[in-house]
């Protein structure tokens, strides 16, 4: 099936709030939302974007920061409650702005109801919503499977003398979702907050729901060449065949598709994919499009920051996906290390040109708009649990308290101390000073938002890569029957010039805003690194 188009989803971009050091409202030093109420003007109005994806704001012991959920039906009073969550849902439809919430469905905490429960006994009636096997008889897992934040993802329950399987940390244990009770309850979880009116999920590590049926080893990984967007450590060291990604994982997704089809006005799913192959990420939006809205596509976050690698990024995905599918793209999440630390300054301009002018949905970081730098966690100040393990792999430089002003704590919040440190370059790194500077990346973002709600080419038009320019170049075209806009980025620290055919007259949005306003009659100039939009 497919919805009826233009579905809001199709125009919307997705603004990511890590919830915990968005904004803090009550003094604690950790966001929360009436933090992120306060701050609903910047978004909608301000910034502009169209929809928020809110971080998990359920009970949990935090072991994970909210990814392991002790209750699925609440809000932890660390981040307020559901009167908090109902007046930010309120307001935020009020201005206009959509809100995508965390599910989180391949495991819990070991302090959910339902685990407690499960690891009482092996009689237990909820003993299989877990997954539950014998070790091997000289006493080592049942299989070789390994947790991605290290180590084996089999952990000996003393209790009862079995192993529970945790993808993730020891203290999230996977659900068993060939258990149809498991299933059940889970989309009731959805249903609950469907119906306090949200309009979708970001669905979290949904690969992992489903696993090899007969839980074979994993062979081992040869070469060393990255099987995602950056290392893993130790998990690396195999080939994920059996521990994720199980066909039977699609029958899922139809289940999710089909309880948000029931709603009006539609709801949608975003789901965190980390799947680099063009046609078999294609494969999850269904075979009738009955499958996921929207896989998060993260292919630019492996591709090579070139002017090849970009478009050979785009140009797949753009073939891979089925016809009328909608893409998603991704630059920056809360896993990852900070795009401008990762592209410099020029390119994280020239990554704000290519998210919001592509094809399809993007989904913008907090702060990146900002420029945000990934910050130097001392080791006394961490947090991430995964940091903990392989400080190499820590996740709290990218996490850290967005700036707001040139004030105490970068106006985050009214704490002595923030949850994690400020970065040292929000002084002259925040909304407030990039406000007051048309030059800034701010202003950048905002003229781009601004251009592509205007425009129907760059909201839903179609999508054409474009030959005889310079190797150097990324150049592409967006189109509607009535409308046409240009995208042009020079990868190069060299100027480069091209004349074609295909020119429109007028740069609308430049990297270098001296470049705007500037008549292009068949012949375009790019100063280094310059990415510009034509229409």
């Amino acid at each position: 099936m497919s919805e009826p188009r233009p579905a809001w989803w199709h125009h919307a971009v997705v603004y990511e709030i890590y919830l915990r050091s968005f904004r803090d409202a009550n003094g604690d030093g950790i966001g929360d939302l009436n933090g992120v109420g306060e701050r609903v003007h910047y978004l909608a109005d301000t910034l502009g974007v169209d929809a928020i994806w809110i971080t998990p704001f359920y009970p949990s012991p935090m072991a994970d920061f909210g990814y392991d959920v002790s209750d699925h039906h609440d809000v932890d009073p660390l981040f307020g409650d559901l009167a908090a969550f109902d007046r930010l849902l309120a307001s935020a439809h009020q201005a206009g702005l959509r809100v995508l919430i965390d599910f989180v469905p391949n495991h819990t905490s070991d302090r959910h109801p339902w685990f407690i429960e499960s690891r009482s006994c092996r009689e237990s009636a909820r003993r299989d919503w877990y997954v539950w096997r014998d070790p091997k008889p000289d006493g080592s897992p049942p299989n070789n499977w390994l947790s991605v934040f290290g180590g084996s993802a089999w952990t000996l329950d003393g209790r009862t003398g079995q192993c529970y399987l945790h993808s993730f940390l020891a203290e999230q244990p996977d659900l068993n979702w060939r258990n149809p009770a498991v299933r059940a309850a889970m989309l009731d979880t959805m249903r609950f907050w469907l119906d306090r009116g949200v309009d979708g999920f970001r669905i979290d590590a949904p690969l992992f729901m489903m696993k090899d049926p007969e839980e074979r080893d994993n062979p081992p990984a040869v070469g060393g060449t990255l099987q995602v967007h950056k290392s893993r450590g130790a998990y690396d060291a195999q080939l994920h065949l059996y521990d994720q990604g199980h066909p039977d994982i699609q029958g899922v997704f139809r289940d999710m598709r089909a309880l948000l089809d029931r709603y009006e006005p539609v709801r949608t799913s975003l789901a965190e994919l980390h799947e680099f192959d063009p046609i078999r990420l294609g494969g999850f939006y269904g075979a009738d499009k009955d499958g996921l809205h929207m896989p998060a596509n993260f292919g630019l976050m492996k591709a090579p920051w070139t002017a090849a690698g970009v478009r050979g990024a785009v140009d797949g995905v753009e073939a891979g996906i089925p016809v009328g599918a909608w893409p998603n793209w991704v630059l920056g999440t809360h896993d990852d290390t900070r795009l401008a630390t990762r592209l410099g300054a020029r390119g994280a301009r020239q990554a704000a040109v290519l998210l919001l002018t592509l094809r399809g949905s993007p989904t913008l970081y907090y702060g990146d708009e900002l420029g945000m730098l990934e910050a130097e966690i001392l080791p006394e100040r961490r947090h991430d649990p995964w940091g903990m393990r392989e400080p190499a792999l820590g996740r709290d430089g990218c996490r850290t308290p967005m700036p707001w002003s040139a004030g105490p704590n970068a106006g985050f919040t009214p704490a002595p101390e923030p949850w994690l440190p400020v970065g040292e370059d929000a002084a002259g790194r925040n909304v407030e000073a990039q406000l007051g500077d048309h030059d800034s990346i701010l202003a950048l973002y905002r003229r781009l938002l601004r251009l592509r709600r205007a425009s129907p080419a760059l909201r839903e038009g179609a999508y054409r890569s474009l030959d005889g320019v310079p190797a150097a170049c990324f150049v592409y075209e967006r189109y509607t029957g009535a409308e046409r806009a240009v995208v042009a980025i020079n990868f190069s620290d060299e100027p480069r010039a091209f004349e074609h055919p295909d020119l429109p007259g007028r740069i609308a949005a430049s990297t270098e805003r001296s470049s705007e306003g500037r008549e292009v009659a068949g012949r375009l100039e790019l100063g280094p690194q310059e990415a510009v939009v034509l229409d």
